[in-house]
């Protein structure tokens, strides 16, 4: 058990636990997309599947931003604390926020636009396959980022 010394031992602690819990929340959610949703997608002729994520947009939106963001910002929050109290695994917590931050930029170098070219309808039909099996891609490597930050972030968790 790990001896608590400080108020900021106990900061450490919560921020170390909360990051280990949205990790797993957000990989969990990464699991389910890459696992029903992408599957799905591809099952349907495309303008079926413009019409799902026209009508779904905005729930996949509410859903994931909230809970990217909470995952980054304590992931960054997390390796800030355990830097400033010289946690002996800080490594760990370093390594998920440059792996949040990672995630994070992956929506903006890629993911805004092909969701909403999905949602606008914009992609020329005979373009849709081609470009959920680039969107499936893009996001199995989130999708495994975020267990292996998941994994990590558990470790973090582990007194030496």
């Amino acid at each position: 058990m790990e001896e608590i010394k400080t108020t900021m031992d106990i900061v450490s602690i919560v921020t170390r636990s909360l990051s280990a819990t949205s990790w797993g929340l957000f990989a969990g959610a990464m699991l389910t997309e890459a696992l029903v949703l992408v599957p799905y997608w591809r099952s349907l002729a495309p303008l079926e599947f413009f019409a799902w994520y026209k009508a779904n947009d905005k729930r996949l939106l509410n859903f994931f931003g909230p809970l990217t963001s909470i995952t980054v910002l304590l992931a960054i929050t997390t390796a800030i604390v355990c830097i400033w109290q010289g946690y002996p695994l800080r490594w760990i917590t370093l390594i998920n926020a440059i792996i949040s931050l990672l995630v994070l930029s992956s929506f903006f170098v890629y993911f805004q636009k092909a969701n909403l070219s999905f949602a606008t309808a914009s992609l020329r039909v005979e373009d849709v396959a081609t470009e959920l099996t680039r969107w499936a891609l893009w996001h199995w490597c989130r999708t495994i980022f975020s267990i292996v930050a998941a994994v990590l972030s558990i470790l973090s968790l582990v007194v030496l």
